[in-house]
């Protein structure tokens, strides 16, 4: 038998619907002579089946099924590694795919140049709308040998097993494989693997597609998306360990405060926006379980993350639960405390209280937030909603306070306004915001979605309205924070005289920072005629052909 340039390993495990998309991807390959091996983990139900069927009409197809099931990725890629005949290795999960020309760029790289390993751009892309997105992109923007991984620490964050092509020779003089009985098992061996390395080559070619779905059943979510799960936090905390005294073993200690940064910014901070959804047992335990190890971590990895990240992890550490949710549910957003307290020199701290140790000082000091000095545009307020009352039909009407800790709005009543844009149409709802106490505003809004401004195909999508404030001639935009739960309202509405029917939906959106969202689905008419033949004109030869005609009648 010829021996294959690459084996390319698919791990499976219960899914036989996605597997044929994952190796029809590998058999689609521009560079033909590959090795594929399906590594499955003792699936229970028609994997095996369609795993002979494939293996049967492809004779670079290999079928391995192991004795028992191991309940991770990694048995099933070392039984693979142990038989695979290639020079070059690469590894791909049955419910994802590899990019036509992976293969060809990946071992190219490594005819090139002699290298460890060759990584490129993974492309995400969201199974519940199709959005696409690279992965770490400022990682892989450009074509470069690294030395040594001294030479890029960031390269830490790009912990993907997945998104690379390795030397044989390079995993077997180190004997590395990955650790079985744990999971997040890549970010253990990629740290390994980037330690060992001597030298390796990224390009900017995507060389994997990453399938994401958010709101997967809990039985086929992928790990990552089971942080509900204390085991979870437990074993994720427990590679960070692994990987911790590994660097200490194998003389790379230098970069802990690389991996401590890349820990808070990226595995931590995965779980904070979650926070304000948990309960008080989970959150107490969740505390018990990371508090421990942070005690652990660099200062100056902390130094180096955003102030309202710091916040949330402080408060923790601290103990201080219900505010953990409260600083949590504005990452990201530019949402501003409740409330700040200044101490005798002014320095303002989050909270209603002033700390009283050193490093909580430093990490509650919000004086970089600049509440009460940034340009109103950017200003930071707090909107939440305090009472959502159904009215006829579509309508609601809602409370709102606005929290204003930079004391930035002008003493008496301000105008406001609930802005909506579903189809990029603008719809404003003026309102009043009134002053209950210093920092503190409250108002009453009548929405009432029946009004919207829809476009004539009409509109399939989510939008999340926003509180608009002006002063002297300045705006600012802020994101509208809702109850954490409450019961979803719906409601069928007669746009344009029934000529467009959506049906409308006001939910929680149960996600950091859990805002006020607004969902629109086309019916009847509106999604059996109009949508479909608005796509057929919207398509780019009929809008060019269009714009030639338009051309030539003038």
């Amino acid at each position: 038998m010829t021996t294959p340039d690459v084996t390319v390993t698919v791990i499976v495990y219960n899914d036989a619907a996605r597997l044929p998309r994952a190796v029809a991807s590998l058999r689609a390959q521009t560079h033909a002579n590959i090795e594929i091996i399906i590594s499955d983990d003792h699936s229970t139900d028609d994997t095996p089946a369609v795993a002979r069927r494939l293996e049967s009409e492809d004779s670079r197809i290999r079928y391995l099924r192991l004795p028992e099931n191991s309940g991770g990725c990694s048995a099933p890629r070392n039984r693979a590694i142990d038989i695979a005949r290639a020079p070059y290795l690469m590894f791909l999960d049955s419910d994802d795919e590899l990019p036509p020309r992976a293969v060809e760029l990946l071992l190219a790289a490594h005819r090139e140049r002699e290298v460890d390993f060759a990584m490129g751009a993974v492309r995400r892309v969201r199974v519940d709308n199709g959005r696409r997105t690279t992965w770490m992109r400022h990682l892989v923007a450009e074509r470069r040998t690294v030395e040594g991984i001294e030479a890029d620490p960031r390269l830490l964050f790009e912990h993907l097993s997945t998104s690379k092509m390795y030397a044989r020779s390079f995993l077997d003089r180190h004997e590395l494989r990955f650790p079985e009985g744990i999971h997040y098992e890549d970010q253990l061996f990629s740290a390994q693997a980037y330690c060992l390395a001597k030298a390796f080559t990224i390009i900017p070619d995507p060389v994997y597609v990453w399938y994401i779905d958010p709101f997967a059943a809990a039985a086929t979510a992928s790990i990552s998306n089971q942080r509900h799960k204390v085991t979870n936090v437990r074993d994720r905390i427990h590679v960070q360990r692994l990987i911790d005294d590994f660097l200490v073993e194998s003389g790379h200690a230098g970069l802990r405060e690389d991996k401590d940064y890349k820990f808070l910014k990226h595995d931590f901070r995965m779980y904070a926006g979650d926070l304000p959804y948990r309960d008080e047992e989970w959150l107490s335990a969740f505390a018990d379980i990371v508090n421990p190890y942070l005690e652990t971590l660099s200062p100056g990895a902390y130094a180096r993350l955003p102030r309202p990240e710091r916040v949330v992890l402080e408060l923790l550490r601290q103990g201080r639960l219900e505010e953990v949710r409260l600083a949590a549910r504005g990452l990201g957003h530019g949402v501003a405390p409740r409330q700040v307290t200044a101490d005798a020199s002014g320095v303002p701290y989050w909270g209603d209280r002033v700390p009283t140790s050193d490093r909580a000082r430093r990490e509650l000091d919000v004086s970089d937030l600049e509440l009460d000095t940034r340009p109103f545009p950017s200003a930071q307020f707090r909107h939440e909603i305090t009472e959502l009352t159904p009215g006829p039909g579509a309508s609601l009407t809602l409370a709102v306070r606005t929290y204003d800790p930079g004391l930035r709005l002008p003493v008496g009543p301000q105008r406001a306004g609930l802005v909506l844009s579903p189809g990029n149409r603008r719809m404003t709802v003026p309102f009043r915001l009134d002053p209950v106490r210093p920092g503190v505003f409250e108002g009453t809004v009548h929405l009432d979605l029946a009004e919207a401004p829809l476009p004539l195909q009409g509109f399939a999508g989510v939008r999340h309205p926003v509180v608009r404030l002006q002063q002297q001639g300045l705006a600012n935009s802020g994101v509208l924070l809702a109850p954490l739960a409450f019961p979803a309202l719906t409601a069928q509405i007669e746009y344009r005289s029934g000529a467009t029917p959506h049906e409308v939906a006001v939910e929680p959106e149960n996600r950091n920072p859990g805002r006020l969202q607004i969902r629109w689905r086309p019916v009847g008419v509106t999604a059996r005629v109009i949508r479909p033949v608005v796509r057929k004109v919207a398509r780019p030869k009929v809008r060019k052909a269009a714009k030639l005609l338009s051309s030539v009648l003038r």
